[in-house]
């Protein structure tokens, strides 16, 4: 929200160039001094728009899809068109559904079409050229079975080895190596018995120093790094704003945690800010009770768009009507920011003023699992005690590749 005589929203008031919002950060102080913040810059987004002709091709594609998908439903329920695997299992008709109506039918009836298309097997490192192993389906892509066949060099356009960290290098096989060596593969255990080890602690502490954060923790999947932890965030009571865009963990864990969910416009503060009014004056509905919390769930980079989180905007609103901030930064940290510590970073802001943020290893770092960070406040012992683990190896696996990352200075 910047103002065009040169001043910008600051905790909902105006503030001039010359006055830090965050003053008591000596590092966010002098980026900005030196101009290497994009605190001040106006954010300028221009997307490619596709052609007419080839918008109305797609949609006509999906009607028609849709409505063969509608007849073979159709056909399923006669019990003419025979598929196990389009049918719910009985023993999980009583578990509560995690998905749509019509996410389920665009699975089976539109995606399973080209399913082939994704989730491809490879047999070795994740370079910009790797080997693919072939694969057929004799059940219209319900099933796959190898063939045997390797298809050598085929080059990597779909990669999220985003710096090429996850390439097959001497000193990260011999790190891993020395790890499996030392502590075995997995951990089998969660964090209150047996399952807290040094190189847990160690990542743990590395993550927080490289963020500048008081903690973090780590999680063995990315994606469930937010589908786990949403829920344990806020529940009944509590209100979730989302961003039209965000990814499905995100969109997973807001379903599961059991609160209210509402979408505002991709990067529109004029949508979020509405929302966050409703929200105070308004509270919950039927009871007009206030919000036990007010949730902002936004991504650093999204990931399908390319575009980059209003963070100065989006802080400013949370500050201004108390809400709290959580952050998805898997696709920014480690490629966004002087020395790649993410859109925190890039705009020059004080890390505190994101009450959670999250991350993975899988983009940049080239490894598996994720982190959340924040206040070390937030982090009770009891709340990790059964979170899933990390496997050893990964977190030396980490390490080391931040270690040898030539940008990034802890």
């Amino acid at each position: 929200m910047a103002d065009p005589g040169g001043g910008a929203v600051c905790n909902g008031t105006l503030h001039s160039q010359n006055k830090d919002c965050h003053s008591e950060n000596g590092t966010v102080r002098e980026a900005q001094q030196n101009g290497n913040s994009n605190f001040y810059k106006p954010i300028v987004e221009s997307f490619e728009e596709a052609p007419l002709y080839a918008v109305i091709l797609t949609y006509m594609g999906y009607g028609i899809g849709t409505l063969f998908g509608y007849l073979r439903d159709f056909l399923r329920n006669l019990g003419i068109e025979k598929c196990n695997a389009a049918v719910e299992r009985e023993e999980q008709k009583d578990f509560v559904p995690l998905y749509q109506n019509f996410e389920n039918f665009y699975t089976r009836n539109l995606y399973m079409r080209v399913r082939d298309n994704w989730n491809r097997p490879i047999c070795s490192a994740p370079g910009a050229l790797f080997d693919v192993m072939e694969r057929v389906s004799d059940d219209y892509n319900w099933t796959f079975r190898f063939t045997g066949r390797i298809i050598k060099d085929v080059i990597n356009m779909g990669s999220y080895n985003f710096l090429g960290l996850a390439a097959k290098y001497d000193e990260s096989m011999r790190t891993v190596k020395d790890v499996l060596e030392t502590y075995g593969l997995g951990v089998s255990s969660t964090r209150q018995e047996m399952g807290t080890l040094d190189k847990h602690k160690e990542l743990e502490d590395l993550v927080s120093k490289f963020l500048n954060v008081e903690a973090a923790m780590v999680f063995g999947m990315g994606f469930a790094t937010n589908s786990m932890n949403i829920p344990a965030l806020v529940g009944k009571g509590c209100l979730i704003l989302s961003d039209e865009l965000n990814h499905a963990s995100l969109v997973l864990g807001a379903r599961l945690s059991g609160a209210t969910i509402r979408i505002f416009k991709h990067n529109n503060m004029q949508s979020l800010e509405k929302l966050l009014r409703d929200a105070v004056i308004y509270g919950q509905p039927r009871t007009h009770r206030a919000w036990k919390k007010i949730l902002i769930l936004v991504e650093g980079i999204y990931s399908m768009e390319g575009s980059i989180v209003h963070l100065p905007q989006i802080v400013a609103l949370k500050k201004k009507y108390k809400a709290y901030l959580y952050i998805d930064e898997a696709h920014s940290i480690g490629s966004v920011g002087p020395s790649s510590r993410g859109v925190m970073e890039f705009f020059g802001m004080d890390p505190r003023d994101v009450d959670v943020c999250m991350g993975t290893f899988t983009k940049s770092f080239g490894a598996s699992g994720g982190y959340i960070a924040g206040r070390k406040s937030q982090y009770h012992r009891g709340d990790c005690q059964y979170k899933t683990n990390v496997q050893k190896n990964i977190t030396r696996r980490g390490k080391r590749r931040r270690e040898r990352k030539g940008n990034i200075k802890i």
